[in-house]
């Protein structure tokens, strides 16, 4: 049983959910979320807390952005692009209940504003790691982002969940090695 809520898109998300872990859901009913879901989801925060688990796609970053902005402190689950593809079709509903599973078991918790510690991975960590200005940087993020779970991103929000998620240098560093021996090995 997960303790927290999940937030995800839709009627087919929560069925995928509930084939993986028991849990309870808040539906958005896709990314125009209205007053009345955000105060459940303000409330589901209060008293259980809440996991964010929305497609890998543009629409779900957007309801993701849009949840996490009213309702902060959100924890995020994230699921590669290619465990929730289907026939073209992208969405929480195609994983297979292990990839659900995993994704809920490496959930990341945004730092809120204000709380302490020190951001440790810098924009120059990224530049020197090729995720920005780098010809591959794209593949380069997708690669690390799964690595470390907190999905893919453009540069400026993977620095910024990198700085929200809290990643340590020690875990940045690990995945930017296993980064580069997956492409070194996916280049023969």
């Amino acid at each position: 049983m997960i303790k927290e809520i999940i937030v995800v898109e839709g009627k087919d998300d929560t069925a995928a959910i509930k084939r993986a872990v028991e849990a309870d859901t808040i539906e958005t009913g896709g990314s125009a979320i209205g007053e009345q879901v955000l105060k459940r989801v303000e409330l589901a925060m209060e008293r259980r807390g809440v996991i964010i688990f929305t497609d890998p796609d543009h629409a779900g970053e957007r309801i993701r952005r849009i949840v996490a902005q009213r309702v902060p402190g959100c924890k995020h689950a994230f699921l590669p692009e290619e465990e929730a593809m289907y026939k073209g079709d992208i969405g929480v509903e195609n994983a297979s209940p292990e990839a659900i599973r995993k994704a809920l078991a490496n959930v990341r918790t945004e730092q809120l504003a204000g709380e302490g510690g020190s951001v440790e991975v810098g924009w120059d960590d990224l530049i020197e790691a090729g995720l920005i200005v780098h010809p591959q940087a794209s593949q380069r993020r997708e690669v690390i982002g799964k690595l470390l779970g907190i999905g893919y991103a453009n540069g400026k929000t993977f620095y910024k969940r990198c700085v929200s998620f809290r990643i340590t240098m020690t875990e940045f560093m690990e995945a930017r090695r296993q980064m580069e021996q997956q492409l070194e090995q996916e280049r023969g």
